[in-house]
């Protein structure tokens, strides 16, 4: 079946990119190309190129749409990019692309999506958080780009491109202001430097109440301390300093050096408590409405909630915060510096270096004072460090029609964490105001590696078809040292087991502390083959086929390999129209992944847990058209088809032990002879709706020598999705749309700007997180929420 709807699949976009391929008269075909209107340039295959030339299925979104859609990180790229899934965990932004991501943030686990900013890699899920402003375009590349990308692009890869400095004189800024006391502040100078340099200094300023309301009290327990707040709220800040230099025709140097801070409490879980009276089984038996029993030959009654609905009685806008309150939320610091410098050999070769520099910091700031605090019954992160660099060295060129570039790539990173899970003093019968305990403790000290050498050549075979192939070998090297204390194993309760914030290592020797030396390598080659056919100037037919892997790792129990994929696509990309204007894109994939990577939380003195999924099989279909209706009138709109299903899937389970304190079951250490792992083959990948349908509309009303006014509105329609690999009902989002509109006022000059806006009309706030935890004593769901309606108005200028 599974052969035969690849068939089908494959065949039917093949039809219809060979009838499309003759629809536009030759006569229309050969003005087009004296028409730029319509043109848009990227760089995804590190060459400039006009988008419908490139045969990757890509979003674009340059810099008007940028600020129509109020991107400001990457939790934004859901907003610009229907294609990509956000899962957004306590400031950690994961992507997902096509059914592929990564869902958990562990300390050697990497993304399946690459992101760059000017060429620098970035691996770290919460550095996607902290800012991306002054953007001059976002390239999402669907699908793996193993070749030109490297490891870790197995879902595709996102580019972001910031404003480079101009050669004249200019001034741009935006200002706006919206509920929740939204405030945003953009602005950028270009300064030229005489003939051959300038420089442009950009900044921002972001600020907003939380999205999230928590009534005084509230959680398990209630205190009179704890008053009503928000969360989910940002203040964010930076600048960037970029330099150009261009001393011959042949030589260009680009340089930037950027800071930025952000300081915000993440939206704190909504929770629904599985152990609070009436929500979960007592016994006998798993006797509660949507328990369930599993791995009966343990001898236990152990059960998990596979159709609870505790999610239906969330208000997503307002629930109660945990006992000990808001927290002081969390600190993030990040500074970066990015360089290119291209030297052109003449029309047929380019040498080309790109490196970046980053060190990250992220921290909670009330972490060394739980001492004080009357209860404190929650988790710390005392440090979370990353530093980070990357290189690339590039030749391009043309040898007798042949387009190459080969090249290679280096990444470091050091990473350095520290956190715990502290119990409050009742717990142990102390009194208000004493130490407490850590559950328990974590230091992680991590240093990772990836060197990797790339080739890829396109060779035509005639006037309008031409064969592409490409080659990638990639090492990775990663070790750590990983220090587990526990104060419930063989040592007594210690309020400060590692000592917050050190890089001390002699704890190794307590008896409490479990000390791993850690390791993995592997060494892969992936590729990439594929043919592009050009019958005519405006339309562009390709097939290929390509992989990708995603580099293995280890925990606290073990290692575990790396992911591959391998991807076959069948897409076509037409103009039509008397000068282009028209565009309509048709893609079909199917994937072969193998060994996912997915995260487990059983046991709380080890931290999560990784294992390899086995295989999952993803295929789809994605259309997008862009048609000018008319001189002011404009239409695009979108659809996507995605089929995300485990073939073969052995994790574990998270259960509610009754009568007893186990947290997981798997086949870690059986109790039982014959017990064997659970098996969750045929349960959807997560985040992975099936269908995605977006439409917009925008008319300009010319108001002559006053102006103009440009009306625009969107809608989204996502059918429902999961947020794990367990397909459970409370970790479900059920199908919703999400609408927009604006109103833009510009004079004739087109120098100055006012807007208004609103985005989410229906209020609709989707899951972008949702877990089932067994920690402990606690048996809880958690679930974080996307936006909700926001509205304002923004002024720019631009000169």
């Amino acid at each position: 079946m599974l052969l035969l709807n690849r068939a089908i699949l494959m065949g039917g976009v093949s039809l219809l990119a060979t009838g499309l391929a003759n629809v536009t008269p030759a006569a229309a075909q050969a003005s087009v190309e004296e028409d730029n209107s319509n043109i848009i340039i990227v760089t995804a295959q590190n060459r400039a190129e006009n988008v419908q030339d490139v045969p990757i299925a890509m979003d674009v979104v340059g810099q008007e749409k940028i600020a129509q859609a109020g991107f400001s990180n990457a939790s934004d790229l859901g907003k610009i990019s229907p294609s990509v899934q956000i899962n957004e965990d306590q400031g950690q932004v994961k992507i997902s692309v096509r059914g592929v991501g990564t869902t958990s943030s562990d300390e050697a686990q990497d993304t399946s999506v690459v992101a760059n900013v000017d060429g620098e890699y970035i691996n770290r899920p919460n550095a996607f958080s902290v800012a991306l402003f002054d953007l001059e375009r976002v390239e999402v590349l669907r699908g793996p780009q193993g070749t030109l990308y490297g490891r870790n692009s197995t879902g595709g890869a996102v580019n972001f491109i910031t404003r480079k400095p101009g050669k004249e004189f200019g001034l741009n800024a935006t200002a706006s202001y919206g509920n929740y006391n939204a405030i945003r502040l953009d602005a950028g100078v270009d300064l030229p430097i005489g003939e051959m340099a300038g420089a442009r200094i950009a900044g921002f300023y972001d600020d907003r109440d939380g999205y999230v309301k928590h009534p005084a009290g509230g959680g398990f327990f209630v205190f009179p301390a704890y008053e009503a707040g928000r969360s989910d709220d940002n203040q964010s800040y930076g600048g960037r300093l970029s330099l150009r230099f261009d001393p011959t025709d042949a030589l260009s140097v680009n340089l930037a050096g950027e800071y930025a801070e952000r300081h915000f409490r993440p939206a704190i879980f909504a929770a629904g408590d599985l152990n609070a009276p009436g929500n979960g089984p007592t016994g006998p038996g798993c006797n509660a409405a949507g328990f369930e029993t599993v791995a009966p030959d343990y001898g236990l009654t152990l059960c998990v909630p596979s159709n609870t609905n505790l999610l239906s009685q969330i208000d997503r806008s307002e629930y109660d915060a945990p006992f000990y309150g808001l927290g002081s939320g969390l600190d993030q610091k990040t500074w970066a510096l990015r360089g290119r410098v291209a030297y052109e050999f003449g029309p047929e070769a380019t040498l080309t270096y790109i490196g970046g520099y980053r060190d990250f910091k992220q921290g909670d700031p009330s972490g060394n004072e739980y001492l004080t605090l009357p209860v404190v019954y929650r988790s710390y992160q005392f440090q979370d460090d990353a530093k980070t660099q990357s290189h690339e060295l590039r030749l391009n060129g043309t040898i007798g029609g042949v387009i190459y570039q080969v090249g290679g790539f280096y990444f470091k990173e050091k990473l350095a964490r520290e956190s715990g899970f502290l119990l409050p003093s009742f717990i142990f019968d102390q009194p208000p105001g004493g130490p407490g305990t850590f559950l328990s403790y974590f230091r992680r000290l991590v240093d990772s590696e990836s060197a990797s050498a790339f080739g890829q050549v396109e060779v035509p075979i005639t006037e309008s078809l031409t064969a592409v192939g490409g080659l990638r070998y990639t090492h990775n090297k990663r070790s750590a040292l990983y220090l587990n204390a526990s104060p419930f194993g063989n040592g007594p309760p210690d309020f400060a087991l590692l000592g917050a914030g050190s890089d001390r290592k002699d704890f190794a020797d307590l008896a409490y502390v479990q000390t791993l030396d850690l390791g993995s390598k592997e060494s892969k080659v992936t590729w990439l083959a594929g043919l592009n056919w050009k019958p005519d100037p405006t339309t562009l037919v390709y097939a290929k086929a390509t992989t990708g892997f995603k580099g293995g790792g280890f925990d606290s129990v073990g290692t575990y390999k790396p992911e591959t994929n391998t991807a076959y696509e069948l897409g076509i990309k037409k103009n039509f129209g008397d000068r282009g204007q028209h565009q309509f894109n048709l893609s079909g994939f199917y994937y072969d992944y193998k060994d996912l990577q997915v995260s487990v939380l059983l046991d709380t003195t080890v931290g999560n847990q990784i294992f390899n999924a086995g295989k999952a099989t993803i295929w789809g279909v994605e259309a997008e058209a862009a048609i000018e209706l008319s001189e002011n009138d404009r239409f695009n709109a979108s659809f996507n088809y995605l089929n995300s299903q485990y073939d073969e899937l052995f994790a574990q389970f998270n259960v509610v032990c009754v009568g007893c304190g186990l947290n997981g079951i798997g086949d870690l250490d059986p109790i039982a002879p014959g017990v064997q792992q659970p098996s969750f083959a045929g349960n959807t990948t997560p985040f992975s709706p099936k269908f995605i349908i977006t439409m917009a509309y925008e008319h300009v009303f010319d108001l002559g020598e006053a102006g103009k006014v440009t009306a625009r509105a969107d809608t989204l329609f996502k059918s429902s999705y999961f947020t794990d690999f367990y397909n459970y009902r409370d970790g479900k989002q059920r199908a919703f749309t999400q609408s927009g509109a604006s109103l833009e006022y510009k004079p004739d000059n087109g120098k100055f700007s006012v807007t208004a806006f609103v985005r989410n009309i229906e209020n609709k706030r989707p899951l972008t997180y949702g877990s089932f935890v067994s920690a402990g004593p606690d048996d809880i769901f958690n679930w974080q929420f996307g936006a909700p309606r926001t509205y304002g108005i923004r002024v720019g200028v631009d000169f």
